[in-house]
């Protein structure tokens, strides 16, 4: 698995568990506050396609992953 391919499946994971967690109609619902994780995960897939900067691909780089491509939809 590519560098690319870990960004969205780590994003898509977060927000939907973020979601679930923070959505009332959950049936595991937490806390409300658990949407301002979807809502960081969120901007930070923004502001990555407008700089170019990913954090997470930083990371994954230091642990070997491989890139295809562009991460971060860049």
């Amino acid at each position: 698995m590519n560098i690319e391919n870990v960004i969205r499946l780590f994003a898509g994971t977060v927000i939907l568990a973020s979601l679930a967690l923070g959505a009332q109609a959950s049936p595991v619902f937490h806390s409300d506050n658990w949407l301002w994780l979807t809502a960081f995960v969120g901007a930070n897939l923004l502001q990555s396609s407008l700089t170019g900067l990913c954090p997470l691909q930083t990371v994954l780089r230091k642990l070997g992953l491989k890139s295809g491509g562009a991460a971060c939809g860049i």
